[in-house]
């Protein structure tokens, strides 16, 4: 029998789910390429190490997924050759099943991109599954069950928020909006605060060690180093997590508003399952600080954080192989 397998092809990070042993692969989307003979010299977290440190002239190191959908499909391709012969094994006769999932707004085009990449990257066949119907999957939301069920997935390029019942999707928003916007929006914040320019690993160090949606009463600091846009030395400053706060104001609010609109279209009868159930936040940007409580807060619908949130997409999309007759009809095969 072929193995099968199911990936989160995020825009930050892919993780890979090995039927019968879970998530076995979680490693940074981003690929280190030869300036000269555009050969791959490394994949995931060997690239991410020399992300911002590499010689422009010898090494090029890219992220080939932006905002969810698939900016380099050559670069693409070879990454999920890469994850899939790591998966499966490199000794394997029989190409894998490949379940990948994409976001619930992406058009046709990209949708068929990311299919034939998985299948000119080794895979036997592959099936298609939207994110947050996979997140819900994930979470261990019963999405089979005639009652609403809303998840909210932050991922690293983009944001699914989405109302499930009957093992479809009733109502959902996606959004370019994700953990990569709260990065930039720091960076930008330092620079125009401080006169220092940070790289991106930096911002994101920030974020996951301060980061908070709503200001502290036991405000936190930390030391950032970068580089001075006058003097144009290295420098030195001290950041606290409520600055954090009001730097990612502006993605935040995208993200709320997404949440609001969703909520307004969703049917009556789903809505009353919704304030008894609350929202479920999953995705990397879900363990953001006080995210659930600042979305309680504006909505009124209390919110809650998934088990392993990081892995609820990629759990998912396992699962969903694993369950092909019935969750068929809101699959795409090829």
């Amino acid at each position: 029998m072929s193995k099968q397998i199911g990936i989160d092809l995020g825009t930050a990070n892919v993780l890979v789910y090995l039927r019968g042993r879970g998530v076995v692969i979680n490693e940074p989307s981003v690929v280190a390429i030869s300036a000269k003979d555009s050969k791959v010299k490394a994949v995931g977290l060997e690239a991410r190490d020399m992300l911002g440190r590499e010689p422009r002239e010898t090494i090029e190191v890219v992220r080939p997924m932006r905002e969810g959908v698939i900016a380099d499909y050559v670069v693409t391709q070879k990454m999920l050759e890469y994850f899939i012969s790591k998966a499966a094994g490199r000794f394997s006769f029989v190409r894998p099943e490949v379940m990948i999932c994409v976001p619930a707004g992406v058009t046709g085009v990209e949708r068929r991109a990311v299919r034939d990449a998985a299948l000119n990257a080794g895979a036997r066949r592959a099936y298609l599954i939207s994110e947050p119907l996979a997140a819900a999957i994930g979470a261990k939301i019963p999405v089979a069950d005639p009652s609403g069920n809303m998840v909210i997935d932050i991922g690293g390029g983009t944001t699914e928020v989405a109302v499930i019942s009957l093992n479809g999707i009733v109502v959902a928003r996606s959004l370019r909006v994700g953990g990569n916007r709260f990065d930039e929006a720091i960076s930008h914040y330092v620079r125009r605060k401080y006169n220092l320019r940070i790289g991106e690993r930096t911002a994101e160090e920030v974020k996951i060690a301060i980061g908070t949606a709503m200001p502290l009463e036991d405000d936190l600091t930390m030391e950032v180093r970068g580089r001075d846009e006058v003097a144009g030395l290295p420098r030195t400053i001290q950041i606290s997590a409520n600055e954090v706060s009001d730097a990612i104001t502006e993605p935040l609010e995208s993200i709320i508003g997404a949440v609001r609109a969703v909520l307004e279209e969703t049917p009556p009868e789903l809505s009353s399952d919704i304030i008894d159930k609350g929202m479920i936040l999953t995705g990397g940007g879900a363990m953001l600080r006080n995210l659930p409580e600042l979305l309680t807060e504006v909505t009124g619908v209390p919110c809650y954080v998934a088990d392993d949130p990081i892995s609820c997409v990629a759990i998912g999309t396992g699962l969903a192989l694993e369950h092909m007759d019935i969750l068929r009809d809101s699959l795409e095969e090829s």
